[in-house]
């Protein structure tokens, strides 16, 4: 990963920014997937951007994306794209979706971005560097207890009743202080020290690959819900389970809170 690489995240940020606002709060086409999940022109217009610039800056370079599916490569290195995290926000109207962006050497994610293009906040990560939100470095808060936790998800119907049980065993554990909604946002937020913990199962490799370098760059730490590190092959049969924490020396705490094994 170059400083070549991090002004060429950015630029594809640009790209899939230009391409998602005209259609934001406005007249848009969209279709439910084969798995039931929307896409929108907008998904589509966003990721066409970004693969178009991959292709004329790196061909070598593999792509991975949620709409146009994977692109072979011969570098070794790999970008993957969500052009737009949160595609039900968007459709809603509510700036809380996200596009992310990662870049994945020898099967881990070293380059994230979450770009949020209707408020124009942009979180970077990369290896060995501080996160930023809009070029300003961002740090993880304390959470003395797992009690004093604020906790994150998605949605309570992305859970499996098996997963459920484990989820809200955890959060009782944080008084049930649980914020639903947000997506990508949710992390850009923790990583900023304004949430401290988010739990989902179920996540593609687009889904989380982004968000490693940036929680674990803003002194966080991200782990599967066994505390192994997150990779390529996490998201394996049926989605990856994924921890993300603002203070790492809660990680027990939650690991037991859980109380499962996968």
């Amino acid at each position: 990963m170059t400083a070549r690489d991090l002004h060429l995240a950015t630029r594809l940020a640009d790209s899939a920014g230009a391409a998602i606002r005209p259609f934001y709060r406005s007249d848009f086409a969209a279709e439910a997937k084969g798995d039931a999940s929307p896409v929108t022109e907008a998904d589509r217009a966003a990721e066409a951007a970004m693969r178009a610039l991959l292709d004329a800056e790196c061909p070598a370079d593999a792509i991975i994306g949620e709409e146009y599916g994977i692109k072979e490569g011969k570098s070794g290195r790999t970008w993957v794209l969500d052009p737009i995290d949160g595609t039900v926000s968007f459709m809603a109207g509510r700036p809380i979706f996200g596009t992310l962006i990662a870049l994945m050497e020898d099967g881990f994610p070293v380059l994230g971005v979450i770009d949020q293009c209707i408020s124009g906040e942009r979180w970077i990560g990369a290896a060995g560097q501080k996160t930023t939100l809009n070029g300003k470095p961002v740090k993880t808060r304390p959470c003395r207890e797992l009690s004093d936790a604020v906790l994150a998800s998605s949605a309570p119907q992305y859970f499996g009743d098996h997963d459920a049980g484990h989820f809200m065993t955890l959060a009782a554990k944080t008084s049930r202080r649980t914020v639903w909604g947000g997506d990508c946002y949710n992390y850009g937020l923790l990583a900023s020290g304004h949430l401290d913990l988010v739990v989902e199962t179920g996540l593609k490799l687009h889904d989380f690959a982004a968000l490693v370098p940036i929680v674990e760059g803003a002194g966080g730490l991200m782990c599967d819900w066994n505390g192994e590190p997150l990779h390529a092959a996490s998201a394996e049969e049926g989605g990856a389970h994924v921890i993300a924490l603002g203070d790492p020396a809660r990680l027990e705490d939650v690991l037991e809170g859980l109380a499962c094994t996968h």
